[in-house]
């Protein structure tokens, strides 16, 4: 053992300082807040986007345009990504579960099928919406197509 090496025993020594002791604990008074002001005082919770008293980014920026709030929106599917999924898992009925499943839609999402590529599978698909011509290609196909 050397005096280079000692250490004082676990658990003996405090790593936390006590705030507000009095004067004695070198951290009394202020408390390490400084002076004044509205970080100084209890129960101060500072504003999101608050900058110091500038007026803050997201009122400076201006606003334009229109939220509509009862917008629905769909996930867009297209035939060419139906035909590849057929050929790797050889189903017989697509379905929202289906695509969900497999990654392709989320679980909250509607699905829109849309028309885009060849597709030649006699095959069931139940989704949100269709296209008129992804209805087209399907029915063409021999398949059928079922709104929910």
């Amino acid at each position: 053992m050397k005096l280079h090496t000692l250490k004082p025993a676990k658990g003996s020594v405090r790593t936390n300082r006590r705030l507000g002791r009095g004067q004695g604990s070198g951290r009394g008074g202020t408390s390490t807040r400084g002076h004044k002001g509205a970080k100084s005082r209890s129960g101060y919770s500072r504003k999101i986007g608050f900058e110091g008293g500038q007026m803050p980014l997201q009122r400076r920026v201006p606003k334009f345009g229109f939220h509509n709030p009862f917008r629905v929106e769909y996930k867009a599917v297209n035939l060419d990504t139906l035909t590849e999924l057929i050929e790797i898992t050889k189903t017989k009925e697509i379905t929202v579960d289906f695509l969900v499943e497999h990654g392709i839609a989320g679980k909250k999402d509607r699905v829109k099928i849309l028309g885009r590529g060849d597709f030649k599978a006699k095959i069931n698909i139940i989704a949100h919406a269709f296209s008129a011509s992804a209805i087209s290609s399907i029915e063409a196909a021999g398949g059928t197509v079922t709104k929910v």
